[in-house]
C-alpha cells in the first residue's frame, strides 16, 4: 500500500514524502538517501497514512507541504 509520512530530522526539521514501502524509505533517509536528509539524520517517523493508490498519498503530501 502507498503512504504518506512525516519524519522529524536531527535538526528538529521535519520533512514529507510519500512511498510504497515506509520501512525501506526510512532505511534509506537514515542511510543518507534523500537529498533534504542527506545531512540531517538519523530521522524519526512521527506520522503515517495509508492509501489505496499513490496518486492520493502523493496529492497528501503535497497538500500537507503547502
Amino acid at each position: 500500500m502507498p503512504y504518506m509520512y512525516i519524519l522529524e530530522c536531527a535538526d528538529n526539521s521535519y520533512y514529507v514524502g510519500s512511498t510504497w514501502n515506509i520501512e525501506r524509505r526510512l532505511s534509506q533517509h537514515n542511510a543518507g538517501g534523500a537529498e533534504y536528509t542527506r545531512t540531517r539524520h538519523p530521522v524519526r517517523l512521527l506520522y503515517v497514512e495509508e492509501y489505496p493508490m499513490i496518486e492520493d498519498a502523493f496529492a497528501r503530501e503535497n497538500q500537507v507541504q503547502g
